[in-house]
């Protein structure tokens, strides 16, 4: 009834060597691969909020966000929040604006 035509010999050729061009350039792509980067380790702990070295790297910063803090000092994000709400309660820093998801502070400068 239906179904799929045989191909012809021309046809069958092309689809060959297309085939194995793109198994070539599959290769090619492999053999380029960079080496796997290196997983950084990253703390757990916050930074010491009473460490003047430390809140005054911050103060420098022009916006304070979870994320920028955890990328600069090597800590998880988590622990970003809460260092960035410990500078916060001493001063160190005010809150700008954010919702649930996302706290945006600046630095006081004394």
């Amino acid at each position: 009834m239906g179904g799929k035509k045989k191909l012809g010999l021309k046809q069958m050729e092309r689809m060959q060597a297309k085939r194995d061009e793109e198994s070539k350039s599959k290769d090619k792509k492999k053999e380029k691969a960079a080496p796997p980067r290196e997983r950084r380790i990253i703390g757990v702990v916050p930074p010491d909020v009473k460490n003047a070295k430390i809140v005054n790297e911050v103060k420098k910063m022009n916006v304070l966000t979870p994320y920028g803090v955890a990328s600069n000092f090597n800590v998880r994000i988590s622990a970003a929040k809460d260092f960035l709400e410990q500078l916060e309660q001493i001063g160190a820093v005010e809150f700008v604006s954010g919702n649930h998801n996302i706290k945006i502070y600046k630095p006081i400068t004394a």
